[in-house]
């Protein structure tokens, strides 16, 4: 049997995204790549007028300057505006389930970190709880992430030359790098990008639920169980899915955190890998100092975080955690037993004291389970299970014990 190095390697060898189905040699479970198109893209930054139609109601919004001026510092790719990234329109996601030829009984929705570009990391864990749980497994990527985004965003040549203007225009800058300069340069523009695209790709993922609810996803029974596991910002897409329960269809969904839980004001995003210093003052700035002014001054954003739309409210209390504590910790007590969170010890993005405090309140008055770990190996937030030879042993004994423990609870 392959440990996880092994597995690791194998499936990244295996993984074509450009084919419709992959039959990896290591195991018995395929891996399907499945077309997907957005019908929610018109809610992006870029044009000038919009519409609620649940509401009836329109608003103007003019982002222009924000992106004129992205432009004038920046390669044109990182101005475009958002309702114009065709990638992000249509896209694949890839699920993985057993080669039974049956419909899947259960679908298990695996959502990734911030900032990533590559599926890479996820394949052994998308196979795993397959393996362990007989349910399928689907890899959905967030909007402007992985194959969401366009590939001269990924291009390390380009993007170093953002991060290098980036630190001329602001000397005082931490952890700007080629590989958070396209994200740290347009959600410092326009931090709004960070609800928008978190809205559009919640809607995306209920039409698919949709799908298989109404038996036009060949691949997954139509009456098949949901499930979530949530890793990072991931975790936090997750929360706001099963909290918000969108036309019931979480209704009796379990969910998983993997390094993820907490409000996201507890987290700590700056990072080579995922936002350099500037855009995650911009992010916090907006969503947790300055909010009730802006949305006195955006009557768009106000409406979705109005009680018109849930999916606002709960993303809204989620933002900070001295806010909307009461809502918050009446929905997490509410889930408690369907919730189950894995945090790390060393994890300085996610601290295991802050998933504690979100999921199980100040109080600790709420019985959410959350377990710590403290991996004998050097691990981060964004590596949780390195590849090294050395310690191959080591960490296919924790990978094997954080995906036991998933499964359990998914199963």
């Amino acid at each position: 049997m392959m440990n996880y190095r092994e597995k690791y390697f194998t499936l990244r060898e295996a993984y074509r995204p450009e084919v419709d189905l992959i039959r990896p040699s290591c195991s018995d479970i395929d891996i399907h790549i499945c077309p997907f198109h957005s019908r929610h893209w018109a809610l992006l930054p870029g044009a000038h007028s919009y519409s609620c139609e649940e509401h009836g109601t329109t608003f103007d919004e003019n982002t222009d300057e924000a992106l004129s001026s992205q432009l004038r510092h920046y390669p044109g790719t990182l101005g475009h505006a958002d309702v114009d990234v065709r990638e992000n329109k249509d896209f694949t996601y890839a699920l993985f389930k057993k080669r039974t030829g049956e419909p899947a009984p259960g679908v298990i929705f695996i959502f990734h970190g911030l900032n990533e570009r590559s599926w890479v990391k996820y394949l052994p864990w998308a196979e795993r709880l397959v393996e362990l749980t007989g349910k399928a497994a689907v890899l959905f990527p967030i909007a402007f992430h992985m194959n969401r985004a366009p590939s001269a965003w990924g291009e390390s040549r380009e993007m170093k030359k953002v991060s290098d203007t980036r630190r001329e225009k602001s000397p005082s800058i931490t952890n700007s790098s080629y590989a958070n300069a396209a994200i740290s340069s347009r959600i410092e523009s326009i931090p709004q990008r960070f609800f928008w695209s978190g809205l559009q790709t919640f809607n995306d993922i209920v039409n698919l639920i949709s799908e298989i609810r109404n038996g036009s996803n060949p691949l997954v029974a139509s009456g098949a169980t949901i499930d979530l596991f949530g890793y990072s910002i991931g975790s936090f897409l997750s929360e706001i899915l099963i909290m918000t329960n969108q036309d019931n269809y979480f209704d009796k969904s379990r969910l998983f955190l993997f390094c993820g839980g907490p409000t996201l004001d507890r987290m700590s995003p700056n990072s080579k890998f995922i936002l350099d210093s500037d855009a995650t003052i911009a992010i916090y700035s907006y969503f947790t100092e300055r909010l009730d002014t802006e949305l006195s001054l955006d009557r768009r954003i106000a409406h979705y975080f109005s009680e018109a739309h849930q999916s606002g409210t709960i993303f809204k209390a989620m933002l900070s955690y001295r806010k909307n504590k009461e809502l918050r910790e009446d929905l997490f007590r509410k889930l408690h037993d369907r919730l189950y969170a894995v945090a790390l010890k060393k994890d300085s993005v996610v601290p295991p004291a802050e998933v504690m405090n979100a999921l199980k309140g100040e109080y600790r008055n709420i019985d959410t389970r959350v377990n710590v770990l403290d991996f004998p190996f050097p691990y981060t937030h964004v590596n949780p299970f390195p590849t090294d030879e050395t310690i191959a042993s080591e960490v296919d004994a924790e990978f094997n014990e954080v995906f036991s423990l998933a499964a359990s609870h998914l199963r």
